[in-house]
């Protein structure tokens, strides 16, 4: 059973660990980014091609991709495939085809010599009817990471109650959201004629001989963007303070204003967040007159946070078992298999991440007040996490952890190390972490979509005994995994306290 976090002091503890993955607070080196959301059919790809003064043929990418516009001296384009080390490069011109790729890319990068790409990068992502319940807290996170969504919707569609949840979760999380409204494929209502009135709710017939004289002409444009607006505030009055803009004359150009001054605000903020030297960086630190078993208390506290994060993400893959056998049966059947147990992993990991940060950080801070006493200012914090890097660096079984867990198209798992393997898992990626231990990364091999979209196994029963074990291998993996996690930490940051309670201060 998990520790008692409410017991006495001597007690072992872990910090609360999230239980799922919500917004994420950006760092001051995180660099800026406006997320393209929206339902399928609205036009969003139509809506950054003009933006950027492109031809949307240009932004295609395969189903489930991320577009990451970034900008560049010259336009170049790479597929990032989880199993490979290395991009794959291929033309950006808009006659140019992809490469074979044996699965889908997590994302796509497109560098373009846009003034606009100076200020963020722009990211297309799905639609959000196909997030389902783990893209969308994927989209959450990097949503808060890149700092901005574009939410762009068509003037003949609604919002559904999950995109409503969506914006209910960046209003809570101070996101801010641009709303876009495009004509769709029907065009703006009552375009096709003119709509005129003599007061609100009053229309007069067209003039002609003996007519009345005729009224103030309603713009049908600003009456479904505003009827758009009252139906979102009446269930997210959030984010009463957004903009909104309706692709249709000089909105383009209003709205990349917009988002150009939005950028210069939020790029000042996280700047102004990061000070050059932070408090306690260079001052000296005593050992406070007698820690205690310190050293014992560690080795607890680690066991118990490493047993508390076995026991969620066992109960995580349960979850996830029962959603893939549903969408297996009532869903995406054999063929849609691959791309949503790739995105259940995709949440897995950030999951997973996320819970081992926030542990990991716990028994930092513990430690560190038992053996200096607290408070202490942040910049000795980050002296002793400087230290555990570099203990780590010379650890072989924390070089390890440096690595891509990919479910085989045997329901096994198979790891890959190397230098850009993690990086290729990311639909959006963001600054350097600053965190102790490397992220969970895990997805499928290119062999699990060959397989499934093959028309001979389309075999449901198959696909769940398929879909079982390969989970259950993935939670074995990451039982070792966190295990191992936590016995480095534990190693190295025992190293460090240990040199400092021997010599009575902390060391540079």
């Amino acid at each position: 059973m998990p520790a008692d976090l409410s017991g006495p002091r001597d007690m072992p503890r872990c910090a609360p660990l999230p239980t799922r993955v919500g917004v994420a607070a950006p760092g001051p080196d995180e660099p800026l980014g406006v997320l393209a959301v929206g339902p399928g059919g609205a036009g969003r790809r139509a809506v950054l091609a003009t933006l950027l003064d492109l031809d949307p043929a240009l932004l295609g990418v395969p189903d489930g991709s991320w577009l990451v516009m970034r900008h560049g001296s010259t336009a170049t384009r790479a597929a990032y495939v989880p199993g490979y080390r290395q991009p794959h490069t291929y033309g950006a011109d808009r006659t140019a085809a992809g490469p074979a790729l044996a699965r889908p890319p997590r994302r796509v990068e497109l560098h373009l010599p846009d003034p606009l790409l100076r200020h963020f990068s722009l990211v297309d992502t799905t639609d959000t009817g196909t997030l389902g319940a783990a893209g969308v807290p994927v989209l959450l996170d990097a949503a808060g990471r890149a700092g901005a969504l574009l939410f762009v919707v068509a003037a003949d569609q609604a919002f559904t109650a999950a995109e409503l949840n969506l914006l209910a979760e960046t209003a809570r999380a101070k996101v801010p959201v641009f709303f876009v409204v495009t004509s769709g494929s029907t065009g703006w209502p009552g375009s096709d004629s003119t709509v005129q009135t003599e007061d609100a709710g009053a229309s007069v017939p067209p003039s002609g001989a003996g007519s009345p004289s005729p009224g103030p002409t309603v713009d049908p444009v600003a009456v479904t963007v505003e009827a758009h607006r009252a139906a979102l505030l009446s269930a997210v009055p959030g984010l009463v303070e957004a903009r909104w803009f309706a692709l249709h004359g000089a909105a383009a150009a209003d709205l990349r204003r917009t988002l150009v001054g939005w950028a210069v605000d939020e790029g000042l903020r996280r700047a102004s967040s990061d000070p050059p030297v932070l408090p306690g960086e260079h001052v000296r630190v005593n050992v406070v007159a007698d820690p205690g078993d310190w050293s014992e208390q560690l080795d607890r506290q680690s066991r118990t946070c490493a047993q508390r994060i076995r026991q969620h993400l066992a109960l995580e893959l349960a979850n996830i078992h029962l959603r893939v056998v549903q969408e297996i049966v009532f869903g995406v059947g054999c063929a849609g298999l691959p791309q949503l147990l790739d995105r259940e992993m995709e949440a897995l990991s950030l999951l997973a991440t996320a819970q081992c940060d926030r542990a990991v950080g716990g028994i930092l801070d513990e430690s560190l007040a038992r053996v200096f006493g607290a408070p202490l200012p942040d910049g000795v914090r980050q002296r002793v996490v400087k230290a555990i890097r570099f203990g780590l660096a010379e650890d072989r079984l924390a070089r390890e952890l440096d690595r891509v867990l990919l479910v085989t198209s045997t329901a096994g798992v198979a790891g890959l190390a190397g230098d850009g393997a993690i990086d290729a898992l990311a639909g959006y990626p963001g600054a350097a972490r600053a965190e102790i231990l490397p992220p969970v990364a895990v997805a499928l091999s290119g062999g699990c979509w060959q397989h499934w979209r093959s028309p001979g196994n389309n075999d449901a029963n198959e696909a769940r005994a398929w879909a079982q074990r390969a989970l259950r291998e993935v939670e074995l993996e990451l039982t070792r995994d966190v295990s191992r996690r936590f016995e480095v930490v534990r190693v190295a940051l025992g190293a460090v306290l240990s040199d400092a309670v021997d010599h009575g201060i902390l060391l540079a």
